[in-house]
């Protein structure tokens, strides 16, 4: 057990008991607590009570389905969530990334590999906030590392954690082409399996917080047939 995890909170949204006791029994034997919500009103609820440091959420709930409760919860809360879910389709997977979360489990799964993918997700959540500091600016958009903040025009911007990640390593070596496998490896240093438009759906969230015009994108550039770059000048 990592007894660094031991005050920490998980919240589990998921209106199937025996589903939400498995879960709930892999991650207590990690050290992590954990409380739960059978529907979607009281996720939000206990979500503003404990301040959890991730959510593991399913999308087919009563009162106020998975999708809302995500869009809410990025409202005002930039916790890394999980979706674990039976549906499949790469729709709703794309679906659930877009509206920010950052990883996607589909039922039937494996407790051992849901734990896994917690931890590699808070791990690096861990290390973007024990990096050295570093200010990285272009024009008005300012990331800072130490504080994990990032603003535009001295407005505070709200990231999700995937989004974060995604904005530090193209701030950090402006000019530099990245491939989506590259970004990919940042977003998921464990090499988990993951649908191939999640880097794009992750940008073009991103470009619609960050960019004065998503549609002219003047900070994250694409580069045809390869990835993305953050522009290498202000002009």
């Amino acid at each position: 057990m990592d007894q660094r995890l031991a005050t920490e909170t998980i919240l589990i949204v998921e209106d199937e008991p025996k589903t939400a006791s498995l879960v709930a029994l892999y991650l207590e034997r990690e050290g992590f607590k954990t409380v739960h919500a059978a529907d979607g009103q009281r996720a939000l609820g206990l979500a503003r009570q404990y301040t959890p440091c991730f959510v593991i959420l399913d999308l087919m709930l009563p009162q106020l389905d998975g999708w809302e409760v995500c869009r809410e919860l990025r409202r005002f809360s930039d916790v890394p969530i999980l979706i674990l879910s039976a549906r499949e389709d790469e729709f709703d997977r794309v679906m659930g990334l877009s509206l920010g979360a950052d990883d996607y489990v589909v039922k039937p799964f494996s407790p051992r590999e849901l734990v896994a993918r917690v931890k590699a997700i808070r791990r690096r959540v861990r290390l973007q906030l024990t990096r050295a500091p570093t200010v990285y600016t272009h024009g008005e958009l300012v990331l800072e590392p130490e504080k994990r903040k990032v603003t535009r025009g001295g407005k505070a911007i709200n990231l999700t954690p995937s989004e974060y990640v995604l904005l530090q390593v193209l701030m950090a070596v402006p000019g530099r082409v990245f491939s989506r496998q590259e970004l990919l490896d940042h977003l998921y240093p464990g090499g988990d399996s993951v649908v191939d438009r999640v880097v794009d759906v992750h940008i073009g969230k991103l470009r619609q917080k960050i960019e004065p015009d998503p549609a002219y994108p003047s900070y994250i550039v694409t580069v045809r047939g390869i990835g993305y770059q953050f522009a290498d000048s202000e002009g």
